[in-house]
């Protein structure tokens, strides 16, 4: 099966990606593709700054919806240097440990902030 590219840059408009907004529209079209069990390349080409609040909303919310193996079998990335790859592994794995268990994290959160 073909892979589809798209260019987080096209989607947002810009090669900023920080707001939760900007993620939300990525999730949202990465979502339906995963829905439909369709391959897709999210390529972060020309993008060229990245925070986790925007991967946690584009990419890290797909946890809520999708099974690690299924997005792992549908979704890759390409275009990240060293840094955001690392920012991204950290993402992912925080997504999946609150969509385990996500009133175990609220509580532990409230718990540390007081």
């Amino acid at each position: 099966m073909k892979k589809i590219e798209l260019r987080v840059y096209q989607i947002v408009g810009d090669e900023i990606c920080v707001s939760a907004d900007d993620g939300h529209r990525v999730y949202e079209i990465v979502r339906n593709f995963i829905s439909e069990k369709k391959k897709v390349v999210l390529s972060f080409l020309n993008v060229t700054m990245l925070t986790s609040a925007f991967l946690n909303t584009a990419i890290g919310q797909l946890y809520g919806s999708f099974s690690g193996e299924d997005i792992k079998s549908c979704l890759s990335v390409s275009g990240l240097s060293e840094l955001d790859l690392a920012l991204l592994k950290r993402v992912v794995e925080n997504a999946k440990c609150y969509y385990k268990d996500p009133q175990k994290m609220e509580k532990t959160i409230k718990e540390v902030l007081g």
